[in-house]
């Protein structure tokens, strides 16, 4: 007899979690798992959700069961582990699915799932206590607000390239907008860093593939490893913008960041030392000013990009800067109407300024050491060690 589970279509398709990973056996049904085979290589404390290469993988994988003559009269049940954690992983890919397939939205998918037992909140790549619950159901509402924008299309979708590039020694590279923004980890002159050990591209090893994306400009958000010249001698633009490891993006930095994307054609690729904080804070602000999404639904989207995106107070100021960035979106779209008025332009800038003031400082709690002087380990170098350790 099967166990209690969430139905996704009736008789046919259905969702539920097995102690022990142990499901029951019989003729008269299908059972299956990707528990132990798209696993979730963690940082610190994160544990999901996982990629977009992993969510297509399962996609395919449903798919194919689905459409097997063998299996067309037999319910499927696909099982994971009760543990909360690996429900959590579990709800966003079978979720995803049917946003993706069946055409429905977020709380449509999550509510044969919401109420079966127990999820845990996903938490950032930090080894500190997680004050900012991401859930099941923003992940599904971030990936149904990015397909609604274009930012991926799964019928387009080059899964070789997506794990090629992911790779640390093909460049820690993924699209968050596909053809507008990447992120990837900090070029170095060098390819093993002097100082930490860990493996490194240097900019002439991305010059090839950029050139082929189209890429125009490469903002760099940490101190400078690197020679600049090599992107601008082939044609690509650069721009500088530092700030601390581990902190929120000053006012007037973000305010730059905007500027100079909304100035530019062509893609854009943000790179900070990991290429997961800074950069992700930086390029999720830009995405709610111009495709107002929620922190929380961006957040959860570039996580399932790139794992380990935004963390610690980053995931409070995006919250911050939410409605600010809303109206900023707004404001922006008028400024290409005549009748635009000067007034609404100025509120926003006092409101933005009054908010910077008042999330100045912040940095993320328990880092050893974010000092921009000296060879100090800072956030950064944790993350791109952890990202070795993990491949």
């Amino acid at each position: 007899m099967a166990p209690p589970a969430a139905t996704i279509i009736e008789g046919r398709l259905y969702y539920c979690s097995v102690r022990h990973n142990q499901p029951p056996t019989g003729e008269g049904s299908h059972w299956f798992s990707i528990d132990d085979a798209l696993v979730y290589w963690n940082f610190f404390l994160d544990f999901g959700p996982l990629n977009l290469g992993q969510l297509y993988r399962f996609c395919a994988l449903l798919n194919q069961k689905l459409r097997a003559p063998e299996l067309s009269e037999r319910p499927i049940y696909y099982y994971s582990s009760s543990d909360p954690r690996a429900r959590s992983n579990a709800a966003v890919l079978i979720g995803c699915w049917q946003i993706l397939y069946l055409q429905r939205t977020p709380e449509e998918a999550w509510a044969p799932l919401s109420t079966y037992g127990r999820y845990a909140p996903f938490h950032d790549a930090s080894p500190c206590a997680c004050t900012y619950d991401v859930t099941v159901l923003d992940c599904l509402k971030g990936l149904h607000k990015a397909r609604a924008c274009n930012f991926f299309d799964f019928d387009a979708f080059d899964l070789n390239e997506y794990e090629h590039f992911e790779a640390v020694e093909h460049g820690d590279l993924n699209w968050l907008v596909y053809g507008r923004f990447f992120a990837f980890a900090g070029p170095h002159d060098a390819h093993r860093n002097p100082h930490t050990g860990y493996e490194t591209l240097a900019p002439e090893d991305y010059v090839p593939y950029f050139k082929s994306r189209n890429v125009s400009l490469i903002v760099r958000l940490n101190k400078p490893y690197y020679d600049r010249q090599k992107f601008l001698k082939n044609g690509i633009d650069h721009v500088d913008m530092y700030y601390l490891d581990g902190s929120n993006p000053p006012i007037k930095i973000l305010r730059k960041f905007l500027e100079v994307c909304e100035q530019t054609t062509g893609a854009i690729g943000v790179h900070c030392k990991a290429g997961l904080g800074r950069t992700g804070t930086c390029i999720g602000c830009y995405c709610m000013k111009h495709h107002k999404f929620t922190a929380a639904e961006i957040i959860a989207w570039f996580r399932i990009c790139r794992p380990g995106s935004v963390i610690g107070p980053q995931q409070h100021f995006m919250q911050e800067m939410e409605r600010v960035l809303w109206q900023e979106g707004e404001a922006f779209k008028l400024k290409r109407s005549p009748s635009m008025s000067k007034k609404v332009v100025s509120k926003e800038d006092e409101s933005v300024a009054s908010l910077g003031s008042s999330m100045k400082g912040l940095a993320l709690a328990g880092a050893r050491s974010l000092s921009p002087s000296g060879t100090t380990p800072t956030q950064g170098d944790f993350l791109r060690q952890a990202r070795q350790r993990t491949g």
